[in-house]
């Protein structure tokens, strides 16, 4: 992933899953809302690795409050529900980072707002509205002045993500790891608003 927004964080292949941090400056408003969004496409093999994800945790008793969500190539439909706010965001898709095809990463992305010295919040590059990556989701959010609150990437390394349905052996392979990590994503986002 390049671009506007900088995701860092550690990875492990296999049933361990490592996370990353990054901060920022804004204000948000807490709207008690929690919105999981899997993206990608089914036709291009391991992209559509969040798509499976979500339709693996809809699949499963959720909390109130909490959205699972699949958004599929529709990026841009997923920055315009995101205008309407939420506490925590998580987002699950591919994304070849280069390590090993099926390894599972949590990314913590707090992505920029608007440019503080005044510069134009609309010079983004042009997008593919059926292709957004995960950073050019958040730019486009920020041109269009959202911003949610905690946001989470669950990435899978893919094997193969040319033309045909269907996900590799190794991708295939990681999506209990993934379902059980934005579990624990949201049990312990529950376990944090306890606390507040």
């Amino acid at each position: 992933m390049t671009g506007p927004e900088t995701m860092t964080g550690e990875t492990m292949t296999g049933k361990q899953t490592m996370t990353g941090k990054q901060t920022m400056t804004g204000e948000q408003t807490m709207t008690g809302r929690t919105l999981v969004a899997g993206v990608g496409n089914v036709f291009q093999r391991d992209d559509a690795f969040g798509v499976e994800v979500v339709r693996l945790l809809a699949e499963r008793p959720t909390t109130p409050g909490v959205q699972i969500r699949d958004f599929g190539i529709r990026g841009v439909h997923l920055a315009y529900d995101l205008l309407d706010g939420c506490d925590l965001f998580v987002l699950v898709d591919a994304a070849a980072r280069g390590a090993e095809p099926g390894t599972v990463t949590v990314l913590e992305v707090e992505p920029k707002g608007a440019p503080a010295d005044g510069g134009d919040p609309f010079a983004v590059p042009v997008i593919d509205a059926h292709s957004l990556a995960p950073d050019d989701i958040f730019a486009l959010l920020a041109s269009l002045g959202g911003r949610p609150g905690k946001s989470l990437v669950v990435a899978c390394e893919p094997a193969d993500t040319g033309a045909g349905m269907g996900l590799s052996e190794p991708v295939q392979a990681a999506l209990p790891h993934a379902v059980r990590a934005v579990e624990d994503i949201l049990r312990e986002h529950r376990t944090e608003e306890k606390g507040d």
